[in-house]
Order: C-alpha cells, then structure tokens, then sequence
C-alpha cells in the first residue's frame, strides 16, 4: 500500500480520485494526483466509507479526523483532515 503519512498534517485538503468496483482496494499517486480504488460499489455511501478507511490506513491516522468536504457522488472528492 502507498505511504501517504506525510500528508497527514491538521487541515490538510486531499483531492482524490475514486474508482468504486475495483479488483482491489490500493491507492496509487500517478503525476501528483491520488487515484484510489476500492471493491466497493457506489451506493449508498458504501465507496465513501471505504475510501475514508483506505485512506485512514494509508496515512496513519483515525478514519474519524477524515471529513469528506466535496464529491460525495462524483468520483472526484474532497477530504480534509481534522
């Protein structure tokens, strides 16, 4: 899995872009920008969830301190970390 823990620094914003019904769940930067995907289907919030944990994971942090600020359906989201 991709080390994102220097990211994680009170106020961050993190764009991402997401890719629901992936084989596998990873995070991968590509060109400067964090492309995330995950087994989850997008419904019902199921996707969000599993990024906010993936990306929790990834940077070391509580699911919890993650707010997703924009794209809550669009593949491009917005999270800050509290």
């Amino acid at each position: 899995m991709t080390d994102l823990s220097h990211l994680a620094r009170d106020g961050a914003e993190l764009r991402l872009r997401v890719t629901p019904r992936a084989r596998r769940n990873a995070i991968s930067v590509e060109a400067g920008v964090i492309r995330v995907y995950v087994t989850a289907p997008p419904e019902d919030g199921k996707a969000n969830v599993a990024v906010a944990k993936l990306l929790a994971k990834s940077m070391g942090v509580a699911k919890s301190r993650l707010t997703l600020l924009r794209g809550a359906s669009s593949r491009d989201k917005l999270f800050r970390l509290d």
